[in-house]
């Protein structure tokens, strides 16, 4: 239930747990892809994420925890001085936030819908 783009970014991050610095950036994408696949297109992961969390549509923990997976790939993705290269447990957390937030966005509300139009039948 996962869409297309989130699931393969989810998947490639979960794959390239080897290379740490690489499955944070897919994990982040894949975060910015769940996102996306919600509605929230415009602006950047910011305001993305920032948006989802006042519509209610995640945590404010959740956002909390989103921005310090954004902020790690961005820190990679401009190899910034001041952050460290990740370690494989760096990946496995953000890999495990982006997997969360597809489970909560995506995976949970599909079986709540066949478990109700089971009860339906």
């Amino acid at each position: 239930s996962v869409p297309g783009a989130a699931r393969e970014y989810l998947l490639q991050a979960m794959n390239s747990r080897h290379a740490p610095a690489g499955a944070v950036m897919l994990a982040a994408s894949a975060v910015d892809s769940l996102l996306k696949a919600k509605g929230y297109d415009s602006g950047n992961l910011y305001s993305r994420i920032d948006k989802s969390a006042a519509d209610h549509l995640i945590t404010t923990d959740m956002a909390a925890w989103a921005h310090d997976v954004r902020l790690e790939a961005n820190g990679q993705r401009h190899a910034d001085a001041d952050f460290a290269l990740p370690t494989a447990v760096d990946a496995d957390r953000v890999i495990d936030f982006a997997k969360a937030l597809a489970e909560f966005l995506f995976v949970l509300p599909a079986k709540v819908a066949k478990g109700r139009a089971a009860v339906a039948d």
